[in-house]
Parts: C-alpha cells; structure tokens; sequence
C-alpha cells in the first residue's frame, strides 16, 4: 500500500482566508495550501491592508471586521477564480474606499456577471472596465445594508459562496433565493466553515438566511485537497495498487472525495475510515454513465482513465466545466483523440470508448486539472509530454515530483 499525503484543499483554504480576514481577531490557519492561487489571495490582503503572517505549516491573519486597512488599492488576482471572485465581495463590504481588481489573461475570460449583478442590487458601487461581467473590475465601497437577492448560481456556485460569506458583513444580514446551483457540495464547505467562524446560516430548500454580526477568530486546520487526491485515486484504480490518502475520512467537507463512489461503480474497491479513504483494484475497470454536476472538477480525471473501461464511459450534466480555467470537455475530447481514442461530446456531456492510447503531447490550455489527469493517462501510456507543465502551481507546485515518486514506487 501507498500512503500520499496530499497538499491541503485550495478551496478550503480561500474560505478560509476570506472569513479570517472578516474575523475580530487573529486566526490561525494549520497546513493550508501553499500555491500559486492561495499566495495570490494572500498578496490580495496584504494589498488590501490586512496582515498576513506566514509560517510553513501555519498562517495568521488578523482579522479587521471593518474591512480593508487601505482607502485605495490595486489588487492583481493572478489566475485564481477564488481570489477574483471572494476579494472584490470582501473588499464591497468596506464603509468606504476605492478598490480596483484584475487578473491574467485566462482570468478575465471568466464570468463574473452574476456576482456583480448581485453585488449592485445590493447598492454597490462597480465598474468593469472593460469587458461587461468581466475583470479588470472597480468597487467603490460605502458598506452594504444587505436584503434580499435571487441568484442564479448555475455557471459556478462561487458566486453564491462570495455572497454567503459577505452577508454577516453587511448591516442587515442577507436572504438569498437561488434558482439555478451547480457543485452544490461547495456551498456545504462554505456553510460548515463559516459555522467554525462563528456564523450559523438557516437553508429552506433553496433560500439561503445570512444573519449579520461577523465572525469570530479561529484556529482552523485546512484538510487535503480532494480534487487533487482523485488523480492518485484513479492511478490506484487504472494500475491495480492501493493507495490511502490520509486526512481525507468520514467527516471530509469536500465533495469531490464522491470521485471514488464513481471508482467503486467502476470495478475498484474503496474504504474510508474516520480519517484516511484507501482505493485499491484489480486494475481492471468498466464503462458507465455517471452524472458528475455536483463533482465536476473531477470530470477530467474520469475523462484520463475512461479509455481503459472495457465499455464507454458517459460523463454528463457537466456543462460549467466549459467555463473553468479552460473549456475542460473540449480539452479532455480534444487531447483524447489525438491519443486515437473514440469521443463524441454535447452540450453538457462527453462520451470516450475504449481504446490504447498513445502518447502524445497533452495540450493543456494553462489548466492544472488537464495536466495532473492526463499524467494518470501516461501510467499506461509512456512518454506523455505537455505543452505547460508548469501550470501545476496553480494547486500542486510538486505534483510532477509527487506523482513521479509513485510511478516510481509501483514499478521497483
């Protein structure tokens, strides 16, 4: 058996910054994600005034319930969706100042338009300066009375995230009625998390009661990231190894640890106690159809080993993934038959059949989760290369390392 240890969740860790930042005090946050994404949240702060003291297993933020210590700032968001999305809400709730927001180039693709619509009829004050619903973004903040907000979080549950956290900012607390959701377990992190800050959100079906009243400071521990434990899950499953990622239990938050339910419907044997999840296989996997909407951030993966099914492998209802850091169904179809491999995509789905792929080299658009999913391609096809590897910082600086101490170590 193979124990990873995992580098701790991206998603969790910018919750986790964004809800320090708001709390009256100093929290502590234990082995958080050291990436490019979660420095680039960090720099935010700092820009925006807060202090950020970083260690190697542990940061501190203190907290300013006030918001921003600056009146003016300029914020680049680099690459991350989190930052570009969770500090301009940070940064709206402040009594007053001037704050203007960007990003790379793969950034400013990205959607923006819902949460800002809601963020203006909640009185806001905001520009994009360029692109409608899109960055580079200007906030001029005079604090947020709160009220009631109908959301359409279909396109990235982000945008209702960066809310759900903003409400008990705001004076009168938020009510929010939402009438499309995607990667619904997300909301459930952020709901578990901002009770650990203190903040006990009601939920009536779809409609979300944020109360006001702020947070309080913690000492938080920030679990592995399961979206990059499924790549290591899924080599265990493609090759017939057993691996155990620690940390990742029973109680985990993230919903992305579904991935190995998808494993288990697959031929592979899978166990979780209350703080490890083991994925173990004979190597030999079959083909199904599987609804992955609420874990879509591992559709690439199951797109990586879906060739090695003795049947085709349907992955459906995953139409936001076409508005990630690339479009991921075209860029999994796309670098799938260059390997000769059979793939017919829709809207909102992606087919691939069985077939031996051939090494070739991964055209990664700059997206991390095409470069770590197709590596676990590359344990049955040798020689895979890609066109950026180095797009890994994004979650994973090591992952190259990491992944190849475990090739390594199947094959000794």
């Amino acid at each position: 058996m193979t124990v990873i240890h995992i580098p701790g969740s991206k998603s969790v860790t910018a919750r986790a910054l964004f809800l320090a930042a708001a709390a009256d005090g100093t929290t502590t946050l234990v082995r958080p994600l050291h990436s490019d994404d979660t420095e680039g949240f960090t720099e935010g702060l700092t820009r925006l005034g807060y202090t950020v003291t970083r260690e190697q297993d542990r940061w501190h933020i203190e907290g300013r319930p006030a918001g921003p210590a600056v009146a003016e700032a300029d914020v680049y968001c680099r690459d991350g969706a989190t930052t570009a999305r969770f500090l301009p809400t940070l940064a709206a709730a402040a009594a007053s100042g001037t704050y203007r927001f960007d990003a790379s180039a793969q950034m400013r693709r990205r959607p923006l338009a819902p949460l800002t619509e809601a963020l203006r009829t909640l009185g806001v004050e905001l520009h994009h300066e360029a692109a409608e619903g899109h960055h580079p973004l200007r906030i001029e903040a005079s604090g947020i009375k709160g009220g009631e907000l109908t959301l359409d979080a279909g396109e990235s549950s982000q945008y209702l995230t960066a809310l759900l956290m903003l409400g008990p900012l705001t004076s009168e607390g938020l009510r929010i009625d939402v009438t499309e959701l995607v990667s619904a377990p997300y909301i459930e992190i952020t709901l578990a998390m901002m009770r650990s800050f203190g903040v006990e959100t009601v939920r009536e079906g779809d409609t979300f009661t944020v109360p006001p009243g702020g947070y309080r400071p913690t000492t938080y521990a920030v679990e592995p990231d399961a979206s990059t434990a499924s790549y290591f899950f899924a080599a265990a499953a493609l090759t017939g190894r057993e691996v155990t990622v620690p940390g990742l239990g029973r109680d985990a938050l993230q919903g992305d640890l579904r991935f190995v339910d998808v494993l288990r419907r697959m031929g592979a044997d899978v166990r979780t106690t209350a703080d490890a999840t083991t994925v173990g296989s004979t190597g030999t996997l079959t083909g199904l159809t599987v609804n992955m909407r609420d874990i879509s951030d591992t559709m690439p993966t199951l797109a990586a080993i879906a060739p090695f099914a003795s049947s085709p492998v349907r992955i459906e209802d995953v139409a936001n993934t076409r508005v990630k850091e690339c479009d991921r169904l075209d860029a999994c179809a796309d670098n799938l038959r260059r390997m000769g491999i059979t793939v017919h995509t829709g809207h909102d789905w992606i087919e691939i059949h069985p077939g031996t792929p051939r090494a070739t080299e991964i055209t990664t658009h700059g997206d991390h989760r095409i470069v770590m999913s197709f590596a676990v391609t590359g344990l049955r096809a040798p020689g895979m290369t890609y066109d950026d590897p180095g797009c890994v910082r994004k979650t994973f600086p090591r992952f190259h390392e990491t992944f190849a101490d475990f090739a390594a170590t199947g094959a000794s």
